[in-house]
Parts: C-alpha cells; sequence; structure tokens
C-alpha cells in the first residue's frame, strides 16, 4: 500500500490546483497545500512546508504563543523527516530548530530549550565539519549577519 492510499486524490488534485493557481495564496492555504502534498512528495514539499508553518507562527499567530510553539514543533518535525531522507539538508533543520528555540524562550520550556540547542550544536559541528574553508567562512559571516 502506497502513502497515496491514504490521501484523497481529490485533495491532491486541490492542494496542486490552489498552489498552481494565479491568485496569491495565504500562508495558511499555502500550509494546508503543503501539508497534503508533503506526504505524496516528501523531499519536494517537505521543505515548503517547514519554512510556511515557521511563516505562518510567525504571521498569524505571534500573539498566540502556545500555536506558535505547536507549528514551529510542526515545522522541526518536518524538517527532522526531510534531514533523514536527504541528509544534505542540514541547514533547513537548523533554521528550523533555531526558530523553534526561539518560541520556546517565549513559552518558557528550559528542559527543551536545553534539548534543542545541544541538538542545534552539534548538527552546526557536523555542518562545519562537511564544510570546506571558504565555505565555512561564509556560513560565519552569514551566520554573524543574521544577528545584527
Amino acid at each position: 500500500m502506497t502513502h497515496t492510499a491514504h490521501i484523497s486524490h481529490d485533495a491532491i488534485l486541490r492542494a496542486r490546483v490552489a498552489l498552481l493557481g494565479s491568485q496569491t495564496l495565504t500562508v495558511r492555504q499555502e500550509v494546508a497545500a503543503y501539508r497534503v502534498l508533503a506526504q505524496v512528495s516528501p523531499l519536494a514539499y517537505l521543505p515548503l512546508l517547514a519554512r510556511a508553518l515557521c511563516a505562518y507562527s510567525h504571521q498569524e499567530f505571534a500573539g498566540q504563543p502556545g500555536t506558535a510553539l505547536a507549528l514551529r514543533a510542526e515545522a522541526v518535525a518536518a524538517a527532522r523527516r526531510m534531514h533523514a531522507l536527504e541528509a544534505g539538508r542540514v541547514q533547513l533543520l537548523v533554521v528550523v530548530l533555531k526558530a523553534y528555540r526561539h518560541q520556546l524562550t517565549i513559552t518558557g520550556s528550559p528542559e527543551e530549550l536545553a534539548a534543542v540547542e545541544a541538538e542545534i550544536a552539534v548538527l552546526d559541528t557536523d555542518r562545519g565539519r562537511e564544510l570546506g574553508p571558504l565555505e565555512h567562512g561564509i556560513a560565519r559571516l552569514y551566520t554573524g549577519i543574521q544577528g545584527l
């Protein structure tokens, strides 16, 4: 039995039409479409889902920390799945984990915050080993610019 056996083909078609349509979608509509399509084509849609979930939590639920935290946790789950499928996608996981970490500091969950920070440190170390000296310098410069 394939993944598509559990998903309505109508839902898949609606999601694809929504994304390909000429109208501008809201972040909520994008998240809904990516949730469906990530089940069918995870390599293509998991990164888009993770980014859209972070944007959705920031744009629509900044005043509701619990909901924003749940959306960012879902984004982390999507990024972890993507990283498991394609280990070279560490940058996506690190960015989403940092967004999750930010939300954890707002909601005040010290145990989970410590675990996320440790995971980020491990991933940053692993990513640093994979990069050559030039790429490593560019990555450090980019991180420094983001902190400004």
